[in-house]
């Protein structure tokens, strides 16, 4: 299941490039929304729509058409066929057909092999997408890359980081908009609920596939949209994923403060090598708690690690107690931390993380 939209055919009704109609609100609202969330853009500049054929992107595709039939600036697209489902590279085909006739160039199918990884098929599946859309971006020397998440589709992010207990960058959802491949990735439909572009693409006379797998019981994302929202919205009132999606925009500005903090703490207090980071274990333990963390996970980050987990990152803390062992604290990504036991060496006193080397792995 696609962690956006649908992945499908579209087709353009009759009568699409028709007489000038009159401007519907909702079209206005999508086009005011797309254009703040831009960056200056000089006409030759180009924009990629990631699109799946689904409502929220088409809609966003057709949107953006404007701004490219106005010259503003050039609007492309990129559609991605996972190879996931029986026919998948017919649907792409399709979709970049419609894409086309909408006015947007280029459009290309990209075609990618999913490798099956720890974090599950969707996991899987959003990584080749994204390596993908970074490729074309770089090929083409785009400006930004549009992808299409509504505000239902924060809600339901936010609603699976509650769910693994995550902490406050998890819960902040999607971010609106973040470096990528030398470009943007902007998500400028955040405010936009889904039904709104539904409604877009009635307005404009397309006709979005539906992928079935949006509504299979199988994914948790399925189950939280129409099960766990629904009964949410039934026992506790109506606005649940307005509230969700408010949350998580207060979290991301939260988030994004701590984390220039803890940036510049981890410059001030850590020596950076080739296969470890020292951290000064008295200026780490005099950091808060939330800083702390922060501080410690730059550091498994800094050496090719992922993100640990709180209880990870507790286990690491506890060695600067100096209470019991001194390590090794297994972190993600191949990642340990330690602490130097004897008063010698340059590494005393400092927290040492390690990234394990190629026979260490083996």
């Amino acid at each position: 299941m696609a962690d956006a939209d649908s992945i499908g055919p579209v087709s353009a009704r009759p009568g699409f490039a028709g007489p000038r109609r009159r401007l519907r609100p909702v079209v206005g609202k999508a086009r005011g929304i797309l254009r703040e969330s831009l960056p200056e853009l000089a006409p030759s500049d180009l924009v990629l729509v990631a699109c799946s054929g689904g409502p929220d992107s088409l809609a966003l595709a057709a949107v953006a058409a404007f701004f490219q039939h106005r010259k503003a600036f050039r609007v492309g697209a990129v559609v991605v066929d996972h190879g996931l489902q029986e026919g998948s590279g017919e649907v792409a085909r399709q979709t970049a057909d419609a894409l086309r006739q909408l006015g947007l160039a280029p459009v290309e199918v990209r075609t990618v092999r999913v490798v099956p990884g720890s974090g599950g098929p969707e996991d899987s599946a959003r990584k080749a997408r994204y390596d993908a859309l970074a490729a074309a971006a770089v090929e083409h020397r785009a400006r930004a890359v549009l992808l299409g998440h509504t505000l239902d589709d924060q809600a339901e992010q936010v609603m699976l980081g509650l769910a693994r207990g995550s902490g406050t960058r998890s819960l902040s959802g999607m971010p609106a908009s973040r470096e990528f491949a030398g470009a943007l990735l902007l998500r400028p439909f955040l405010p936009l609920r889904r039904e709104e572009t539904l409604e877009i693409c009635a307005v404009e006379g397309l006709e979005p596939w539906h992928d079935p797998s949006n509504d299979d019981p199988g994914f948790t994302r399925s189950r939280i949209r129409h099960r766990v929202l629904p009964f949410l919205e039934a026992e506790l009132g109506p606005g649940i994923a307005q509230s969700l999606y408010r949350s998580a925009s207060i979290l991301a500005q939260d988030a994004d403060f701590l984390d220039q903090l803890a940036g510049r703490e981890f410059t001030r207090i850590a020596e950076v090598g080739a296969d470890r980071v020292l951290l000064a274990e008295a200026e780490l333990n005099a950091l808060p708690t939330a800083l702390r963390h922060r501080v410690l996970a730059r550091a498994v980050v800094e050496l090719g690690g992922a993100q640990p987990s709180f209880e990870r990152l507790r286990a690491a803390e506890s060695l600067l107690r100096r209470q019991g062992s001194a390590g090794p604290v297994q972190l993600a990504g191949k990642v340990s931390a330690y602490r130097q036991a004897r008063n010698s060496g340059p590494s005393y006193g400092k927290l040492v993380l390690k990234r394990l080397s190629q026979s260490q792995e083996t």
